[in-house]
């Protein structure tokens, strides 16, 4: 089986780029301006007829709220309240169980939001409030993240930066259903990278790749 190291290896091009200094002036403050810019950007230019539009279909075609609410972990372990287009049938008492392919509780529109990321658009309004940043780590749901806590070593240390609306992780084809260990092993190893290379060109890379995702339709987006 080959090691997941080898996949790094094109990594280093775009984490290296940079001296040590410019590192550490976008990891404290670059970052931060770049989330708010770029959130500001796609509030505007998008967010502002998107929410109406999928709104509109979200309620013409299954009851409940546009929006969904859930609870998941954020920065240093702290909680947060993450925002996503509803994308299942509406059950407010129900228990927090993942998604699988070809779930019967994602309703139509839910299936083609989920499949172009679409669903994670209102994370931006997110980043603006400080609570999450445009690439990093994903928020897991707190059931989750008890789930692994104490339990798998370097896993809350993926918490040592902001969650992301996209991360290094997800544009390497680690995402979907984390039903077997070797996943949320190879998930959080990339997290880890990611918080020890950010860099400004990586950021840049990570969007840019999320993006023709986007346009491609990941197969493990469910």
């Amino acid at each position: 089986m080959l090691s997941l190291d080898s996949h790094y290896k094109p990594l280093y091009v775009y984490a290296e780029l940079g001296s040590k200094r410019s590192e550490f002036t976008y990891q404290q403050t670059g970052k931060r301006i770049f989330d708010i810019c770029f959130s500001l950007l796609v509030t505007l230019m998008i967010l502002s007829w998107l929410i109406p539009l999928v709104g509109i279909i979200i309620r013409l075609t299954s009851k409940g709220p546009i929006l969904y609410v859930q609870k998941r972990t954020g920065y240093r372990g702290a909680a947060f309240n993450c925002l996503k287009f509803r994308t299942m049938t509406h059950n407010p008492t129900a228990s927090f169980r993942q998604a699988i392919k070809n779930d019967d509780r994602v309703t139509p529109i839910g299936r083609f939001l989920r499949r172009t990321n679409l669903d994670e658009m209102p994370q931006f309004l997110n980043v603006l409030k400080g609570e999450m940043s445009i690439v990093g780590p994903r928020p897991h749901a707190l059931p989750h993240s008890a789930q692994f806590w104490n339990t798998m070593p370097d896993y809350r240390k993926r918490y040592r930066v902001k969650p992301g609306i996209t991360g290094l992780a997800q544009v390497r084809g680690c995402r979907g259903e984390t039903d077997l260990l070797i996943k949320m092993k190879h998930r959080v190893k990339y997290d880890r990278f990611y918080n020890r290379k950010k860099s400004f060109m990586l950021d840049l890379w990570v969007c840019w790749l999320t993006i023709v995702s986007m346009i491609k339709r990941d197969r493990n987006a469910w």
